[in-house]
């Protein structure tokens, strides 16, 4: 456990010089920011406080969002480390693998944590200020900081796996952007294309749910909007988030990051500096 601790410690220290971490921090204030002014108009309309309904709203932000950030932060977690001749010497220290990537891991979740907590946080004081009801809205404000660093730890153990396959940052720079954009933006419009084919069949009853949850990103989504007082507020996955049960979702966002960082570090063993 040393170890890890010694190696997330490195990579938090490295991490932090990292242009990328300032371009994520910025992102996630600048937004949020954005979104808790913009989604605060239909409070009176659904009837509940401004901080629930900015909630909603940050929790389509963070589906888009967090996943490339953590991407972003992990592409070349390996594959950096392979082009500037570091790995083969960071292998000879007496670290495991295993360790290694854990201690990856820890310290860009730790950076990924300190990114929506500063987005998060600013939106919750902005919409706060302007509602003296707006307190009511931190629990879901609490569960959406949380179910958030599931998910970007889910994609930055994928970053992880494909850093260390393409081997090369500028390989693994574009699988991640299309890997995001299959998960994040094609992947629903392909399912909704399905749902309009199948009109109400078999795909839409029994399939449909669980290839939605299937997704990481989905799943988080759901999970927010199916507990959430302002659902009426959000565009979209609106009828899903009221038809699959919410212990579904959570399940399959608590899976996902311990299946994404186990790939990783199968496929990092095959890797020969």
């Amino acid at each position: 456990m040393n170890k890890v601790l010694a190696t997330a410690h490195s990579e938090f220290i490295i991490a932090l010089r990292n242009r990328w971490v300032a371009i994520s921090v910025a992102m996630m204030v600048l937004f949020s920011l954005v979104l808790s002014a913009a989604g605060s108009a239909p409070t009176g309309a659904v009837g509940v406080d401004k901080l629930s309904v900015t909630v909603a709203s940050l929790t389509s932000l963070a589906v888009y969002l967090v996943p490339l950030v953590a991407l972003l932060m992990s592409f070349d977690a390996i594959a950096g480390e392979i082009e500037r001749g570091t790995l083969s010497l960071v292998l000879t220290y007496p670290v495991a693998r295993g360790e290694l990537v854990l201690g990856k891991f820890i310290a860009h979740l730790a950076i990924l944590s300190i990114a929506v907590l500063a987005g998060y946080g600013i939106a919750a004081v902005a919409a706060i200020a302007t509602d003296p009801n707006a307190l009511v809205g931190i629990p879901a404000l609490f569960r959406l900081f949380w179910s958030s660093l599931l998910l970007g730890a889910t994609f930055l153990g994928i970053g992880y796996g494909i850093s260390a396959f393409a081997r090369r940052p500028g390989a693994a720079a574009g699988l991640v952007i299309g890997l995001w954009l299959v998960l994040i933006v094609l992947y629903d419009l392909g399912l909704l294309a399905a749902i309009v084919a199948d009109d109400g069949g078999t795909f839409t009853t029994h399939y449909f749910p669980w290839l939605l949850i299937g997704n990481p990103a989905d799943a988080f989504r759901i999970y927010n909007l199916a507990v959430s007082d302002a659902t009426a507020a959000a565009a979209g996955l609106t009828g899903a988030a009221n038809s699959i049960p919410a212990v579904h979702a959570l399940i399959s966002i608590l899976i996902w990051p311990v299946i994404a960082t186990i790939l990783a570090w199968q496929i990092f063993r095959r890797v020969t500096p």
